[in-house]
């Protein structure tokens, strides 16, 4: 049955379409027929017990410079005009993106919302990995610089990032003397009002930090990221390069303890990070990326994959309605 479906996401003129994972979603989408909207945050809101967006119908092609095509805006009653909503606008996460979250929960039994808004809220990055703390490497949750220091004479060469940064933005790496960590904590302390995310440098980010995609809960590919020369970061974003890779045991049983829980919490398109084949560092819900790369190298169809896990759950829903 075709679908309506609203892509609530940054500018389309923005994007990179060679690498983009909601612009691969969405070209799935229109292949299967369903209609595709798209809409900026900035125009979700509330009007007497409606939840509405301003969008635009678009038609999207595989073309550099002439990747789409807009026709005229229109509000759209996101109840009444539309059957699926993927929550794709790029982090960070604050309560810009808590209070839209919240909007589209209201929609909860009448249009199909991806990832789950509710528990995108409950799941930001860096604090949902720590209920998998097993598999983390030893973390650090504070502004107390003594406790910064306590962890640096424990562990040595320390990773300092934001608990709500992404795409590897503002990490930095502290030497085993704790060199400029007084500044760098009054950077932060004064920057971000949450606590800071602490871990040991790990040399095996040399080898890679493996973004593993889950659908709806199962396995469904991997990229191993490497760091660009003269950095540490292996972020895409950051000059990053990627290869084909499997998964090592440690990571299948990764995959398996979270997996059903992910499922259970509507959370249906998840990237998670694993550095070295053995260290989770995070559970990507709000945006995940790396479909694009994950097809190119193993020949699959993961855009695919999770409209068929979409397309389940959306008659499900009506199903139960």
């Amino acid at each position: 049955m075709p679908l309506r479906v609203a892509v609530q996401m940054d500018p389309l003129e923005t994007i990179n379409i060679a690498g983009d994972s909601s612009f691969a979603l969405m070209l799935a989408a229109q292949a299967r027929g369903h209609e595709v909207f798209h809409y900026d945050v900035a125009t979700l809101g509330y009007d007497e017990g409606r939840i509405i967006a301003w969008g635009h119908p678009v038609t999207l092609r595989p073309e550099v410079g002439n990747h789409f095509t807009k026709g005229e805006k229109r509000r759209l009653d996101l109840a009444e005009d539309i059957d699926v909503i993927l929550m794709r606008q790029d982090p960070p996460f604050h309560l810009g993106y808590i209070s839209a979250a919240l909007l589209l929960d209201r929609l909860k039994g009448q249009t199909l919302v991806s990832n789950d808004p509710r528990e995108v809220i409950n799941a930001p990055e860096k604090m949902f990995v720590l209920d998998y703390a097993r598999f983390m490497p030893p973390t650090l949750v504070t502004r107390q610089l003594d406790d910064v220091r306590a962890f640096i004479d424990k562990h040595g060469a320390v990773v300092v990032k934001p608990l709500h940064g992404n795409g590897g933005k503002a990490i930095f790496k502290l030497d085993a003397e704790g060199t400029n960590l007084s500044a760098l904590f009054e950077v932060f302390n004064q920057t971000w009002p949450e606590p800071h995310m602490v871990q040991p440098f790990l040399p095996s980010v040399a080898q890679g930090d493996k973004r593993i995609v889950l659908v709806d809960g199962e396995y469904a590919g991997a990229i191993n990221r490497k760091p660009g020369v003269g950095e540490f970061r292996s972020n895409l974003a950051q000059g990053g390069s990627a290869e084909a890779t499997g998964l090592t045991a440690r990571e299948e049983e990764i995959c398996a303890a979270m997996g059903p829980e992910l499922k259970r919490r509507g959370l249906v398109f998840v990237g998670i990070d694993v550095i070295g084949g053995e260290y989770l560092t995070e559970i990507n819900v709000t945006s995940p990326t790396g479909i694009v790369a994950i097809d190119r190298f193993n020949g699959t169809d993961t855009a695919g994959r999770i409209w068929d896990a979409l397309e389940r759950r959306h008659a499900e829903m009506l199903a139960a309605a």
